[in-house]
């Protein structure tokens, strides 16, 4: 009878034997980078800040509507995390790989209804739709009133100017239009007719870059959708 051999490797299922010839690709030893250079290793961490950020929006926005944060502190962080959002995706390497926010989301699996519609409108709930209890002055008496007034009729005039003179461009149209909006509400809680079309447009103008133009038809648009919420603007003033 033989003595039976004692293998040193584990039997494969067909018989293979390695041999000493063969050697590892793989240095567990060596650390795995992810990035080869700075540039690389730069463009991952502005994409993990945009993660980060999307996701701490979505946890504010689910705290804001349970009334577990004030509204100061929520405008305040709100603003600042939609600043830095932008911020990030100003880097053109950065807005290339980022490519859309609903891709971004499929990629990594993320759920986030609340942060995506503050995303695309690219203002803080409290300035979108302020919540005053109704019939409640904005604040400094019958002056401070007139001169709300006048700064939001300012701000449509400005806009109309805007589009006539060709001035079509995201980094023109979209800080006039949050101007437009901050001052109305400063006039009134109320939803008034056509009110939502300068959100609309708030949502379409923040999905742009910032040097992209409108082309002549939808400026077009803007221009007859804000001489109708410039209508019902007036109209509750009457």
């Amino acid at each position: 009878m033989y003595a039976e051999r004692r293998l040193a490797y584990a039997p494969t299922p067909y018989s293979y034997t390695p041999t000493s010839t063969l050697s590892a690709t793989i240095n567990v030893d060596e650390e795995l980078k992810l990035a080869n250079n700075s540039a690389e290793r730069d463009l991952y961490e502005s994409l993990a800040e945009i993660y980060s950020i999307i996701v701490t929006l979505e946890a504010l926005e689910r705290a804001f509507l349970k009334d577990s944060v004030s509204e100061t502190d929520y405008t305040d962080t709100c603003s600042r995390l939609l600043k830095q959002y932008k911020s990030n995706l100003a880097d053109d390497s950065v807005a290339r790989a980022f490519g859309s926010l609903e891709s971004f989301k499929l990629e990594w699996n993320l759920e986030v209804p609340r942060a995506t519609d503050r995303l695309k409108i690219g203002l803080p709930a409290t300035v979108e739709a302020p919540s005053r209890a109704p019939g409640a002055p904005s604040g400094g008496g019958a002056g401070a009133a007139a001169t709300h007034i006048v700064s939001a009729s300012e701000n449509f005039i400005t806009l109309f100017d805007a589009i006539k003179m060709n001035m079509l461009s995201k980094d023109t149209l979209h800080p006039i239009l949050v101007e437009t909006i901050q001052a109305v509400n400063k006039v009134t809680d109320r939803d008034f007719e056509n009110k939502a079309k300068i959100v609309q447009w708030l949502i379409t103008l923040n999905q742009m870059r910032a040097a992209q133009d409108l082309s002549d038809e939808q400026a077009r648009e803007l221009q007859f959708d804000m001489n109708l919420a410039y209508d019902g603007f007036k109209a509750t003033l009457e």
